[in-house]
């Protein structure tokens, strides 16, 4: 079994704002912006889970008229649970196996009272399958991956097919209700302020050899001593 901690949403270098984070734990997850141009859902006419708001109204006032009609690239999704990638960091994803664990996290900033950026573990997937786009069939990639982004604008599809890693969730993957923390503020090498793994997830992550930040989005993937624990843990999360 493996587990695999991966950055997803939006964020101030993709996007402009962090997701917001409510006072009772729960967030809303915001994704990046299409740059291809084809997704017909925009920031402006999406609403949030709960319906209560366009995603819009989350960006600070000085971004929203710039963002209103800006396309999602809503990957992952979470209502068929898929998640599509054709860029070289993600490229080992592909490796995956059924019951292995894709832990998505995302940066998240209190919305309704204060609290500083951070990172937080948004939702999971319990692989059901996964590999190159060109290792499935036509009839499989509709039926097991035909909400995901890069699959349904055809486009996109036939542009990135041969480099475009594709993963499945089963049914029990989920978008979780309330956001887990998994940052603390630390300071790279210079002495500027990054996210690094705080000293509690290092005890259910580990600290993956001293490199312990966790700003950027490449997979980091949880050494054998400690998926057991880290897959109990995330198991636990609702």
């Amino acid at each position: 079994m493996q587990v695999v901690l991966l950055r997803v949403g939006i964020d101030t270098g993709s996007g402009g704002i962090h997701g917001p984070l409510f006072r009772d734990g729960s967030f809303e997850f915001v994704p990046i912006w299409d740059e291809s141009g084809v997704n017909p859902q925009t920031y402006g006419n999406t609403s949030d889970r709960k319906h209560s708001r366009k995603l819009l109204d989350y960006f600070r006032e000085g971004l929203r008229e710039r963002r209103r009609n800006t396309r999602l690239h809503d990957d992952p999704e979470f209502k068929t649970f898929t998640y599509g990638d054709p860029t070289p960091p993600k490229r080992g994803l592909r490796k995956l196996e059924r019951r292995d664990l894709l832990v998505f996290y995302a940066g998240l900033a209190g919305w309704d009272y204060p609290c500083d950026p951070a990172l937080y573990i948004i939702g999971y997937f319990e692989v059901e399958k996964a590999g190159l786009a060109t290792d499935f069939s036509p009839s499989e990639i509709r039926k097991n991956f035909g909400r995901n982004f890069h699959v349904r604008h055809r486009v996109v599809f036939d542009n990135q097919q041969k480099r475009l890693v594709l993963v499945k969730g089963s049914e029990k993957s989920r978008l979780l209700k309330k956001a887990e923390r998994l940052s603390v503020l630390g300071k790279d090498k210079r002495g500027s302020p990054i996210h690094v793994l705080s000293p509690k997830m290092r005890k259910v992550f580990g600290d993956f050899d001293g490199h312990i930040s966790i700003q950027r989005s490449p997979p980091r993937w949880v050494y054998s001593g400690f998926v057991d624990k880290a897959a109990r843990f995330v198991w636990s999360l609702r």
